[in-house]
């Protein structure tokens, strides 16, 4: 075999091999506990660091991500599960306008009043500050432990799995 047809198996290997989505790699935990404050959608303040003590699922998403709102049914009965549990959904949009977010929280409360509901931001409001920007693709979500460190992440869907890891970690 000639050299310059090695370095071509060997490009086109090495091509092949960076297609190749990387689960491992996407879900790596954050290196420090993010912050997060601001006003929820009532108007309350908020804080992520006054969540320490619970298990927190951070989820980063829209109301115009056809994911994202497949998703949120499923997320709050998974989060009505563990009422009075030490677990809290955390849904922090980031629709261009806050009324996006706040007639989808109309309309979710009219269509099933007694369905969980989560803490809820709007990233856009002036008071809303975090430590990280927002996510490169929504919808995408942090899973935090009670010390309120990241031990997953995730991206597009949230796996099946992640119902498991809360589990372990309530």
């Amino acid at each position: 075999m000639s050299p310059s047809l090695i370095t071509r198996a060997l490009l086109a290997l090495g091509l092949a091999l960076a297609l190749v989505p990387h689960p491992a790699l996407a879900q790596q935990p954050a290196s420090e506990t993010p912050a997060i404050q601001g006003k929820t959608l009532t108007g309350a303040p908020f804080d992520l660091a006054a969540l320490r003590g619970k298990v927190v699922l951070v989820l980063f998403w829209s109301t115009d991500c056809a994911v994202c709102r497949d998703k949120m049914p499923e997320l709050r009965a998974n989060a009505q599960g563990w009422n009075g549990k030490p677990f809290e959904l955390v849904s922090i949009s980031f629709d261009r306008r806050e009324q996006d977010a706040l007639d989808y929280e109309k309309l979710v409360a009219t269509l099933a009043p007694s369905q969980h509901r989560p803490v809820a931001l709007w990233a856009g409001n002036s008071a809303y500050k975090a430590s990280e920007k927002r996510p490169a693709q929504l919808p995408s979500a942090w899973l935090l432990d009670k010390s309120g460190k990241v031990v997953e992440s995730y991206t597009g869907r949230i796996p099946a799995e992640a119902w498991d890891r809360i589990a372990d970690l309530l």
